[in-house]
């Protein structure tokens, strides 16, 4: 009898850390938040954040941007030519791109980038216990660590994304025309016509929640970090698996809250 419950205990005890796993991370991004709106706040602390997850990023998300759109027109074309529906290839690059690519990969880009670099930065400054001096020294740590990060996070990916829709929709725009054949001044007025203001609302909505969950993944996994340099390893490893997570499965609630009739 006891084998046979083995399963189910096991399940029990897993559902239950994860349980955990999530209160203990709401409450860390509750407190985190809170300290974005008490004084003092650390202005310079937050630019070098904002810089880092906005300009030295940009590379990476606008060369994810442009070449997405670009396989998006190639394969819309290659389905869409048996039906004779090619004109129809601007629209889906535009939705594909506004609605779901471009805050998808660029969260994607930057929780491997930035995620990783924050939770390395600050798993170090635990196991060398900076952090506890910082506690010593009068600081709050979560203010002067976390609070920073988690607002650039929210508005710097925002604007990422901004790009990433531009290149992205150009990205679709060469191909159509270089390659594919379309007329300039008729892809580009699809384009327009049928991109919609709610679709890059619902884009920069995605984004702001998406660069949060990077910059709370990130916080907390270094912030937490145990067991010197091999602890900093995992808890990369983690912010980067966790946030990535996080952005697929938020990605699906924030689609069937903006767009599910």
């Amino acid at each position: 009898m006891t084998d046979l419950l083995a399963p189910v205990a096991l399940t029990g005890r897993g559902f239950l850390v994860a349980l955990g796993m999530a209160g203990s991370i709401a409450i860390f991004g509750a407190r985190g938040i809170s300290h974005i709106f008490r004084p003092p706040f650390y202005v310079r602390l937050f630019v070098r954040s904002f810089v880092e997850f906005a300009y030295f990023s940009l590379p990476v998300v606008a060369m994810t941007a442009i070449f997405s759109g670009m396989v998006i027109a190639l394969q819309s074309y290659a389905g869409f030519a048996k039906y004779g529906a090619t004109s129809a290839i601007a629209n889906i690059v535009v939705v594909s791109v506004v609605r779901e690519l471009a805050p998808v990969l660029a969260g994607l880009m930057v929780a491997g980038r930035v995620g990783a670099a924050m939770a390395a930065e600050l798993g170090t400054m635990r196991v060398t216990d900076q952090i506890d001096a910082l506690t010593t020294l009068s600081t709050n740590p979560m203010k002067y660590l976390v609070a920073p990060r988690l607002l650039a996070g929210t508005l710097a990916l925002p604007l990422l994304v901004l790009v990433a829709d531009i290149l992205g929709v150009m990205g679709g725009w060469l191909v159509g025309t270089a390659k594919l054949g379309f007329n300039s001044h008729i892809y580009l007025q699809n384009t327009f016509d049928f991109l919609q203001s709610m679709d890059v609302v619902v884009s920069v909505a995605k984004a702001a929640v998406f660069g949060f969950l990077v910059a709370l993944m990130g916080c907390y996994h270094g912030y937490n970090s145990r067991g010197g340099a091999v602890g900093v390893g995992a808890a990369t490893t983690n912010a980067v698996v966790s946030a990535s997570i996080l952005i697929l499965a938020f990605d699906y609630v924030l689609t069937e809250l903006f767009f599910a009739r």
